[in-house]
């Protein structure tokens, strides 16, 4: 991989920029305040709105200087790609739609890319990313946040020891209820553009939460997927992409998986689980009790793995950052993933130096395989539910 410029090398906090995640946003909020976690990035430029107005009146209130608080994402990229001082990374949280555009002008300009999922709206589009983060030689980091879970990363380390054996079951689901009413009418800002095809793509539900069951299952089992079944359902009257999903999974290798992506089911906030089974035993973990990780070998009682407890191992622990018995999920999650971009953007400010090896974050190619299971389940869901490949 490429070194960045020369010119843009330091020895201190990373310059961060950031497209979308102006007034009135939620995620950007989260991703400003996972950059500070570990204290290895500061934000100093952005183009927060795509309204100027709302551009400048959020940059005020960030402190950033007007002079680097943009109106479009095509003029930051273009003036910070001069700066002596410019960006190194941008954090892009806009919606869907805009991913592909933002990102493709980033990487164009020689800035690494940091990006909400899903990749983009649609499949054409992340193939053509994947092609220009490769010709960029830029690090690609995608935001799927519950991979920087300890509790996952010790789940993906079972796994990849063998402690399961052959795998052959692996179960996801996350179900949500906020949008069991249509709260899209009434101006309510995350559930617009959510439920818009336009701006979210072809998949509602299996786009916004379903995505992040489905590389959550990939990303602790090691598994590809072969082809899938899925029926897909708009139960709110008008609603124009789907809030509720069924998928069956086959897996190249044999193994078999199913999803649950809702966001009607009444008396559910953020309910992610995995499960994963082979030959040899099984693993069991719940988003909303994210610090404890049960793991059954076959034939014997279940072991209760908590976070910097007891049989906690490597992969767990180096993503961990306060004592066994403290709660520690979501903003950290996020937290891990920009810490690990840190390391691997200081990597490959060295010319020729490697990203270690224990540093792991979903990439663009983790970004297609998303997208190309939203176009599938919405290919097989129109054909009644046949067979699909992605």
């Amino acid at each position: 991989m490429a070194a960045t410029n020369p010119k843009k090398r330091t020895d201190g906090r990373i310059r961060l920029g950031m497209v979308g995640g102006g007034q009135g946003a939620f995620i950007g909020g989260v991703h400003r305040i996972a950059a500070r976690i570990d204290g290895e990035f500061e934000l100093v430029a952005g183009a927060l709105s795509s309204d100027p107005d709302r551009a400048l009146a959020s940059g005020r209130e960030l402190g950033l200087d007007p002079d680097r608080t943009y109106a479009s994402f095509d003029d930051m990229a273009k003036a910070e790609a001069a700066r002596e001082d410019g960006i190194e990374a941008v954090a892009i949280v806009t919606p869907n739609h805009m991913h592909y555009p933002a990102a493709k002008a980033f990487l164009e300009a020689g800035i690494h890319v940091i990006c909400d999922k899903p990749l983009t709206s649609n499949l054409k589009d992340a193939k053509r990313l994947a092609a220009i983060a490769e010709k960029s030689g830029r690090l690609f980091v995608l935001t799927h946040n519950y991979t920087g879970y300890p509790m996952i990363r010790q789940a993906r380390e079972i796994v990849q020891k063998g402690m399961l054996g052959k795998l052959r079951l692996v179960q996801a689901e996350y179900v949500q209820d906020w949008l069991s009413e249509p709260i899209e009418h009434t101006g309510q800002k995350q559930a617009s553009w959510r439920t818009d095809p336009k701006q979210t793509g072809a998949g509602g539900a299996t786009g916004d939460i379903g995505t992040h069951a489905y590389n959550l299952g990939c990303f602790v089992s090691g598994l590809e997927l072969e082809s899938l079944s899925a029926d897909l359902d708009a139960f709110v009257d008008g609603r124009l992409v789907d809030d509720n999903a069924h998928v069956m999974m086959r897996y190249k290798g044999g193994a078999k998986g199913m999803i649950w992506a809702s966001q009607v089911a009444p008396g559910n906030e953020n309910r992610l689980c995995l499960r994963v089974f082979g030959e040899k035993g099984g693993l069991e973990w719940a988003q909303e009790d994210p610090n404890y990780l049960w793991y059954t070998p076959l034939g014997k009682p279940k072991q209760l793995i908590t976070r910097n407890g007891a049989g906690a191992g490597e992969a767990a622990g180096r993503v961990s950052r306060v004592p066994a018995g403290h709660p520690e999920g979501y903003l950290e999650g996020f937290a891990t993933l920009y810490s690990e971009a840190a390391k691997a953007i200081r990597a490959v400010r060295k010319s020729g130096a490697r990203i270690p090896k224990d540093v792991v974050f979903p990439s663009v190619s983790d970004g297609v395989a998303g997208v190309a299971f939203v176009e599938a389940c919405v290919k097989s869901s129109k054909k009644n539910g046949a067979w699909t490949a992605p």
